[in-house]
């Protein structure tokens, strides 16, 4: 499931509380491009970029860097990216040939691993434990431990494991339908009335706080967009929509147990091996997440529209494998293979779940890529958890070898507000898993169209992070991976004295050592991350 921003809501006699995703919205305005403003001359916790092109990089000469985004699919006509997206040199668009033998049929701009030949795509997808649920339920339900022969044990395990997180998310879901959906049409009538009553195509909340009260049905209408104003802040319906639409994709979607789109892909699923389906389509039918993503890594600079990427001299390679739902382990091992293959320096995986039935094929993408030194940025999650004692998957941590990856970088999602709010409440964290934090809150970035629009979540930290790794390929191109993730990390700013609300910390709760949160206790910061790297010279080979 790619990354996203949860919170918590209440709706007060009409439905149980949920988890949902809402775009970002903060009772203070952060400052514009606060991502890439210095902390002490900015007083933000940005990662300095700007200082870094104004004093340490001008004039500098640079080399272009290919990072590929493995995500929800990106618009690569948009304004702010078109001119910053990677084309295949070998590959003559539109001719239906694989001109350059990769095995992929006019990849001109990168690869849709969930879609279909015929130009058709997954949207969503359900969950890993739905699908696990699914898998053995009518081999292991009813069952009990001492039905279970020693061969099975683990797949037991496993599926009831799965069959708890998917009960308890249908009964979180499910009954909550109908009432979200009738509230919905409610809502639409309410404001119809109202606009009416005030003859006005915009009904304002003065307007609403002064509607009498004599009619019992202008009443009516007038309490029901009281209760999603105090909810949702606004009394514009897209975001009441947009609930709407999380809980009707739960229900309809992620936990189906009888929803299964992958024959549009049309590939062989119990072939993990295989490699060659798809199509060239990268941006599908919803590449928001992934334009976003991609945006912050490399929007272009200096072009007075927009928002500013981290990176400049860098080309977008769009890799489509992540449905609204969970993304599958082939794809993802396919998608990393791919980047590699193709000349992909770093990679950005805003994406992750809770179940990996086939770890071990993605531990060997990691791997390969890790042979091919290429970096790996992944977004550490957004369920507020400590995932030293969870599960999160992809992982740096190999299955067979038990050692983590040595090029790749987990990111935790900081906050511009500082003080006790420093870090994102939805962020997860770990002093062994997480390595380091980076701004995720409140990002502005492009969405397909043209548009743009502020997000949470460590989706938003990760592509900071893979910016900053970008930029040091660029500048250093004779950096490896491991010394570029070295670089990062050491080069954090460290504020070891800093209490800060932990993330998924209720009201008075006490508060934690920043440090405590990740390995490094650190902030990612391109400008001290330049020093460093200016003082690893290149290595001369002997003779």
């Amino acid at each position: 499931m790619m990354s996203k921003h949860f919170k918590r809501l209440i709706f007060s006699g009409i439905f149980a509380c949920a988890t949902t995703w809402v775009a970002a919205q903060s009772a203070e305005e952060p400052p514009k491009n606060w991502f890439n403003l210095d902390p002490k001359t900015d007083k933000v916790n940005g990662v300095s970029t700007e200082k870094s092109y104004q004093e340490l990089l001008k004039g500098k000469p640079s080399q272009t860097v290919i990072v590929a985004i493995i995500d929800s699919g990106v618009d690569i006509e948009h304004e702010d990216l078109k001119d910053k997206i990677w084309k295949n040199p070998r590959e003559i668009p539109n001719n239906g040939i694989d001109d350059d033998g990769n095995g992929y049929i006019d990849d001109v701009h990168g690869w849709n691993f969930i879609g279909g030949k015929d130009g058709k795509h997954v949207n969503q997808d359900t969950y890993e434990f739905t699908r696990i649920y699914v898998k053995f339920k009518n081999k292991f339900e009813g069952k009990k431990e001492a039905d279970i022969s020693p061969a099975d044990k683990k797949d037991y395990e496993i599926f009831l494991k799965a069959k708890k997180i998917y009960e308890k998310k249908w009964e979180e879901y499910k009954p909550q339908q109908e009432p979200v959906n009738t509230f919905y049409v409610n809502f639409q009538y309410a404001k119809k009335l109202l606009e009416a009553y005030w003859n006005t195509e915009e009904l304002t909340m003065e307007m609403l706080e002064e509607t009498p009260t004599k009619d019992a049905q202008i009443e009516r209408a007038k309490n029901i967009l009281m209760q999603s104003y105090s909810i949702f802040g606004s009394l514009d319906e897209s975001k009441l929509k947009e609930y709407k639409d999380y809980i009707d994709e739960q229900v309809n979607y992620n936990l189906n147990i009888d929803f299964d789109p992958r024959s549009i892909v049309g590939d062989n699923y119990e072939d993990k091996k295989e490699r060659f389906y798809g199509n060239n389509d990268v941006k599908g039918p919803d590449a928001k997440h992934g334009t976003h993503v991609a945006g912050i890594v490399a929007a272009k600079r200096g072009n007075g529209i927009g928002m500013e990427g981290v990176a400049e001299n860098v080309r977008i390679m769009p890799i489509r494998a992540i449905p609204n739902g969970d993304e599958r382990d082939k794809d993802v091992a396919n998608a990393i293979r791919y980047a590699v293959d193709n000349g992909a320096k770093v990679i950005n995986m805003s994406f992750g779940k809770s179940f990996s039935p086939e770890k071990e094929i993605v531990d060997e993408a990691i791997r390969y890529a890790e042979q091919k030194g290429v970096l790996l940025i992944h977004a550490a999650g957004n369920d507020s958890e400590n995932i030293d004692e969870g599960e999160h998957y992809p992982r740096k941590e190999s299955l067979n070898e038990r050692k983590n990856a040595t090029h790749w970088i987990e990111v935790g999602a900081l906050s511009w507000k500082g003080g006790e709010d420093a870090v994102g409440n939805f962020s997860n964290f770990g002093k062994k898993s997480v390595d380091v934090f980076s701004p995720g809150v409140d990002i502005y970035s492009t969405t397909p169209e043209n548009t743009y629009q502020s997000l949470n979540g460590t989706s938003m930290a990760a592509p900071v992070t893979a910016g900053i790794a970008a930029v040091l390929f660029s500048y250093y191109p004779h950096l490896t991976a491991v010394q570029v993730r070295d670089i990062i990390l050491k080069s954090t700013i460290k504020m070891p004295n800093l209490k800060v609300k932990k993330p998924g910390a209720e009201e008075g709760d006490a508060l934690v050592n920043f440090g405590d949160l990740s390995v490094t206790g650190g902030v990612v910061n391109l400008y001290e991350a330049i020093k460093l790297a200016e003082s690893i010279k290149p290595t001369i080979p002997k003779r």
